[in-house]
């Protein structure tokens, strides 16, 4: 099997949210991977909106993805370790650290052809794999990049209900899919009247520049 025909791509999902963990997630495919996964209709994971019906048509594709790519790897960053790059203005870092490691377990090659969404945020992992391309809308660049966007998306969906069903009962069904919107507000005002604070979950850096962290639900705007 020739490996000239091999594509990394690597993207990432839940950089914004002020909710639940960043996923990234590195998808590698050969010609006859890729064609078969267009043919499936995979492409950018934001294309399918956000809703259940969206999760699910995620969650198939995955699996498809998982069937037809020749290796892939997904990464959870947990809301911690994002507040501690956060607060000291290296999240770009952290996602770049992430993506290399990522790339490392699949053994990728030094002279690999990789597909990096984000030019800016990506582009210094080229002084390890020189032929690396960072690009905007990397999706539509080449669908290993949209394979990865998929996974990247799905396991932050997961992690996303884990954190709805913790506190379904106490406080009933979380919407927002954790980003500052009015329903994550509403979320996040509720807990901090019971608790006195934000959740665990919550990402404590986010906004703070700006504010304290317990002003955080006050000056999230709807995104």
């Amino acid at each position: 099997m020739s490996r000239s025909d091999r594509v990394y791509g690597v993207d990432e999902a839940g950089r914004g949210p002020i909710l639940g963990p960043m996923a990234l997630a590195v998808v590698l495919l050969d010609e006859a991977g890729g064609i078969a996964l267009r043919e499936l209709g995979v492409q950018d994971s934001k294309r399918f909106g956000s809703g259940a019906k969206a999760q699910d048509l995620r969650a198939g594709l995955s699996a498809q993805i998982h069937r037809h790519a020749l290796a892939s790897a997904c990464e959870l960053v947990p809301v911690e370790i994002i507040d501690e790059h956060t607060f000291r203005g290296q999240l770009n870092r952290l996602e770049q650290d992430v993506a290399l490691r990522l790339l490392r377990r699949l053994e990728a090659p030094q002279t690999a052809t990789i597909i990096c969404d984000g030019a800016n945020l990506f582009r210094p992992l080229q002084r390890h794999f020189p032929r690396l391309q960072a690009v905007n809308d990397g999706e539509s660049a080449h669908v290993a990049v949209a394979a990865a966007s998929i996974l990247a998306k799905h396991a932050r969906d997961a992690a996303f209900a884990e954190i709805c069903d913790r506190y379904h009962a106490e406080f009933g069904p979380v919407a927002g899919g954790g980003y500052a919107n009015a329903a994550t507000r509403r979320f996040l005002d509720a807990y901090a009247r019971s608790h006195g604070g934000l959740p665990p979950e919550a990402r404590k850096s986010w906004g703070a520049e700006k504010l304290p962290s317990d002003q955080l639900t006050l000056a999230a705007q709807p995104s």
